[in-house]
């Protein structure tokens, strides 16, 4: 056995010392009940690192939802088919008269023809109605709005009258994103737009060029460079107020404080377009389209239309062939893009209880099957 009988703080060879003394290493210490202030981090501090942390989680789990999906979208079409089968669709001849005689073995189709476009008479025989399906109660406001048109009927460029006239109806759909479908959509006689669906800045997708703008006054847009290249600008009445904007941005006389407290949302006050530019679309355009879905629809009543649905039946009066562009709201995946423009997704679609989405699909579809239209983005 060996034991050690001795420790020592010098090297037994040469006398240095192997660990300094202990009286010279200075320890700090601290009274009973204190501690190091240095080792804890100040209630302010705490506070920040906190905050940042929980904005941060929030952030790694909304902000997703408001990224592309597809960051390829920017740089290739979506489909060559698609856009191989549109460019066929173009170079093909234009037929008079295709979509009604397609659309008349439907069994809605009675109510989708011959239907007038655009209101021409101050005092119709019969507005049973109110708006948006009518215009009962509003005669007064119409017969302003009227007198401040210097034009009512339907201008040649819109007449199907010894033309064959090619039309599209672009939809907000996120679907159009990434298609490259504009110059194809240039292409088209009449190109109907909706609301403040913009167009600067989107010409690859969704085109350049506007024959006809539906909207009402709270979607007008309020840049006036989505106005360029616009032909007419069609006012859906959904209120008697409507109609005295209309009144207001023609005659560049201001609304009254009092009037614009009643939309739900600021309104444009000037349009750059000439007075003989603008029209009332007809509220029988809205009537039987709404009468048109009732038939896909599992609860029956008044039913108000999109805007979307409203301009393809009004497609279908003016045009002898009709296509659409970015329709169709897939909601098995609430993932995808709501709309073109923007990286709002198709979840915020459930909120929303004033349309039935799934009638109108419905009833797009079948104008699909029958051949009355054709869908370019296929997404119906």
């Amino acid at each position: 056995m060996i034991t050690l009988n001795h420790l020592s703080t010098e090297d037994p060879a040469d006398g240095c010392p192997l660990i300094p003394e202990a009286e010279e290493a200075t320890l700090p210490s601290y009274e009973l009940g204190t501690r190091p202030e240095s080792f804890f981090i100040s209630r302010t501090v705490n506070l920040t690192i906190s905050l940042v942390l929980l904005i941060s989680c929030y952030s790694a789990i909304l902000i997703p939802a408001y990224l592309p999906a597809d960051g390829s979208y920017h740089e290739f079409p979506k489909d060559l088919v698609l856009l191989n089968l549109s460019a066929s669709l173009l170079s093909s001849p234009c037929q008079p008269r295709w979509c009604l005689t397609h659309l008349k073995p439907l069994s809605c189709s009675p109510g989708l023809l011959n239907i007038p476009v655009f209101v021409q008479q101050e005092h119709p025989m019969s507005w049973e109605r109110p708006p948006p399906l009518g215009l009962q109660g509003s005669e007064q406001h119409l017969a302003l709005a009227l007198a401040s048109l210097p034009q009512l009927d339907l201008p040649p460029f819109l007449s199907k009258e010894g033309h064959c006239r090619r039309c599209v109806v672009v939809g907000n759909g996120g679907v159009l994103h990434g298609s490259h479908l504009g110059s194809h959509i240039d292409q088209y006689d009449i190109i109907i737009r909706l609301n403040n669906a913009p167009v600067p800045g989107f010409e690859r997708d969704a085109g350049s060029r506007t024959t006809v703008r539906l909207l009402y006054p709270e979607g007008a847009p309020h840049s006036a460079d989505e106005y360029k290249q616009t032909s007419m600008v069609a006012l859906v009445v959904f209120k008697s107020l409507d109609l005295d904007w209309l009144t207001s941005v023609i005659t560049k006389q201001p609304l009254s404080f009092w009037s614009k407290m009643w939309f739900w949302r600021d309104v444009v006050e000037e349009i750059p377009l000439r007075p003989e530019n603008f029209r009332i679309l007809h509220p029988e355009i809205i009537h039987k389209t709404g009468e048109a879905l009732q038939k896909y629809a599992f609860k029956q009543g008044n039913m108000v239309p999109t805007l979307g649905a409203c301009a393809v039946v009004m497609a279908l009066q003016m045009c002898d062939h009709v296509s659409l562009a970015g329709f169709g709201y897939n909601m098995q995946h609430p993932e995808a893009r709501l709309h073109y423009y923007e990286e709002i997704r198709m979840d915020a679609m459930k909120a929303q209880v004033v349309h039935d989405v799934s009638a109108e699909k419905l009833f797009l579809r079948d104008l699909v099957a029958a051949g009355a239209v054709t869908d370019l983005t296929r997404a119906l």
